[in-house]
């Protein structure tokens, strides 16, 4: 017997076989075997477009940011991103905080 992999959307190791298609009895999500072995992620900005390592963002909206004394502000533009995975799924230096984490959604691609 195969091995079942965890659910893609929620990432519940409870997942369990319903005919073809296989079923996570947490979020009620159902997929292919096949679509489960797809293990790429699309990281995508504000807008809906898709981000990739070395695109610049520009922060769409007042950012605060915890032990500095002012946020980062909208319109700041940050050059040469690396995506990673996680809540907050963009690595970047900013000029005058220096090295941070994003969240895509408080980015849009320029």
């Amino acid at each position: 017997m195969s091995e079942i992999p965890p659910c893609p959307n929620c990432k519940s190791p409870y997942a369990y076989p319903s005919d073809s298609l296989l079923m996570c009895p947490e979020c009620g999500h159902e997929w292919n075997e096949e679509e489960s072995v797809d293990d790429t992620t699309v990281i995508k900005d504000s807008n809906g477009n898709t981000l990739q390592d070395g695109d610049s963002v520009v922060v769409i909206k007042d950012l605060p940011v915890k032990g500095a004394p002012k946020p980062i502000k909208a319109g700041t533009k940050v050059k040469n991103i690396r995506l990673t995975d996680g809540d907050h799924n963009i690595d970047c230096k900013i000029d005058g905080f220096g090295s941070m984490a994003l969240k895509s959604e408080f980015v849009k691609k320029t």
